[in-house]
This record gives structure tokens, C-alpha cells and sequence, in this order.
């Protein structure tokens, strides 16, 4: 297999983190893009945002959704990098127009609005999607696509983790 690199999106409750801590069990290259590449940053610039715009508006879930960005020139880095054969970038921003051509393919997982309910409805508070206003934002992304990659792979993510990863692994071979 050569060198590649792939992005996984989803809505929250999808499975991106399960599939990435998936991934790294089974000793691929996998970056948890909500945890290493992203801030809360300007849409449009991608300036981030200063403490005091964040700090008004930390309580409204569509602020900070709109908001969660990947720092670009981190994603350029990282996709440069050739030490890998192949590398797996996990999670969701709303500027993944600014990168999203680097990527070899891009895999969005996607699953039935009872599962995703379900899913959230085990997240602890503190985790996104955890709280019921959160919830309500995540099923209105769920239902409009809004946020989700045109001309990307489904994969469903109903089935066991093992077969999604096996999935994705599978489908980025037939791009190679």
C-alpha cells in the first residue's frame, strides 16, 4: 500500500474516535483531529477566536459547532509527513473545504437516527452531545447533512466496530 492519507467525518455519535482508537489498535496511523487539530476560530478567516468572543457565546452549542475548526497548516504538516504508509485523520471541522482536497478519499460514517439517538443518550455530560441542547443540534445536523462532505464513501457505522474499520480499510485499497 502506498502512502495516503484519509479523512473520516461523521455528525457527533457516529463512531469517528471509536473508529481511530480502532485503528491505532490495530497500529495504523490514526490522529484524533477534535483532539490535536482543532480551536474555536473564525469560519470564514480562520482567525481564532479571542477569549472574550468565546467567552459570550460558550454556552451556545451552535456557536461552537460553527466554530470548531481544524488549525489548517497542521493538517498540511501532517499530511505531508511520508513516515507513514498511510494515515487516518478522525473528526469533524467546519473548514475542511481548506484541506479536504489533500486527502485521498474521505469516509463519512453514518448511521440511523435511532442509533445515533441511543449513542448520545449513553455520553456523559461532560463529553459533546451529552446534553439535551447538544443533542437537539447533532439530530439537526443528522437530518439536513449540512456539515458533511459532498462526493464522499458512506460507510455504515451501525455494524460492529471491527467490520466498520474493516470497511474503510477495505474501500482505501480499492483507491490504491
Amino acid at each position: 500500500m502506498g502512502v495516503g492519507s484519509y479523512l473520516i467525518e461523521g455528525v457527533s455519535g457516529t463512531g469517528k474516535t471509536s473508529v481511530a482508537i480502532e485503528l491505532q489498535q490495530r497500529c495504523y496511523h490514526a490522529i484524533h483531529g477534535d483532539r490535536e487539530l482543532s480551536y474555536q476560530g473564525d469560519p470564514q478567516t480562520g482567525k481564532p477566536l479571542d477569549g472574550s468572543a468565546h467567552k459570550q457565546n460558550i454556552l451556545d452549542v451552535t456557536f461552537g459547532h460553527e466554530h470548531h475548526l481544524w488549525y489548517v497548516d497542521k493538517v498540511k504538516f501532517l499530511v505531508a509527513d511520508q513516515s507513514q504508509p498511510i494515515s487516518f485523520f478522525c473528526g469533524g471541522s467546519r473548514n475542511f473545504h481548506r484541506f479536504i482536497d489533500l486527502f485521498d478519499g474521505v469516509f463519512v460514517l453514518d448511521v440511523d437516527l435511532d442509533t445515533l439517538k441511543g449513542r448520545l443518550a449513553r455520553r456523559p455530560e461532560d463529553e459533546f452531545g451529552g446534553k439535551p441542547a447538544q443533542r437537539e443540534v447533532i439530530v439537526r445536523l443528522h437530518a439536513t447533512e449540512e456539515d458533511i462532505p459532498k462526493n464522499a464513501t458512506t460507510i455504515d457505522a451501525t455494524a460492529p466496530l471491527a467490520s466498520v474499520v474493516d470497511d474503510i480499510l477495505a474501500k482505501c485499497r480499492e483507491v490504491d
